[in-house]
């Protein structure tokens, strides 16, 4: 069997597929201050606005499809004779519909770290359901008396599986990052994880990110030439 992959997503893949990243250069999330509509505390202050800002992001995704990228990644998972884990902080379902008509082999796994959009949050009981349509205020839970949150990892809470990733990146022998930026953590020291394990470390990016010098190849270039060129390259 041929060493164990992780792979790191993030926006930079779904972006050629028309979903707009979060984070504007300005700092902004479409138009809005992260605190306003990402945190906890933004949520208490004002749920109205913020169920409008992920409905909104809920809606896209329907006129969005998973490109070359994507596919190449489930075709590896169904293809690649070892363990492959993939980590995505992205919130779309992309990856998941890649993969609806691939059997992936035993040992795949795909985790939403950052949470997903097509899910809800019980804000008393913590238990999470799918959800596809718009969520509100008074919209009831299926588990509590509080009503619903977007399945979101906000800032200030811990990611979902960390104890499962970082298991995995350390019996890794190859950790991919593909479309990062390098500057959220604690996805961004995933590399220096997988490094101490004795890892060998890709980035595959549009352009080299903040951590671009931990890392022992980097390609760069759009995600749907460079992902699906590497995916042959590992399974040829």
């Amino acid at each position: 069997m041929k060493p164990a992959i992780v792979i790191l997503t993030g926006a930079g893949i779904s972006a050629e597929s028309g979903v707009p990243t979060f984070r504007a250069s300005d700092g902004l999330w479409c138009g809005h201050r992260v605190e306003a509509v990402a945190t906890p505390e933004g949520f208490a202050a004002n749920p109205v606005l913020v169920h409008d800002f992920y409905n909104q992001r809920r809606a896209q995704l329907k006129d969005v499809a998973p490109n070359a990228a994507h596919e190449a990644l489930a075709r590896l998972s169904a293809e690649y004779d070892g363990d492959v884990l993939l980590v995505t902080q992205n919130v779309d379902d992309l990856h998941d519909r890649a993969h609806r008509n691939i059997v992936p082999k035993r040992g795949f796994g795909l985790i939403h770290m950052h949470g997903e959009l097509l899910r809800a949050r019980c804000v008393e009981t913590g238990k999470s359901c799918d959800w596809l349509g718009d969520m509100l205020i008074d919209t009831p839970s299926p588990f509590g008396a509080e009503g619903l949150r977007p399945d979101i990892v906000w800032f200030g809470e811990m990611p979902f599986e960390m104890d499962r990733i970082y298991d995995a990146l350390s019996g890794c022998g190859l950790f991919i990052s593909i479309g990062t930026s390098g500057n959220v953590y604690p996805a961004a020291g995933f590399v220096q994880e997988a490094t101490r394990a004795g890892a060998h470390t890709v980035e595959l990016n549009l352009e080299p990110s903040l951590g671009q010098s931990l890392f022992d190849e980097k390609i760069y270039g759009p995600a749907t030439e460079v992902v699906p060129a590497f995916v042959e390259r590992l399974l040829s």
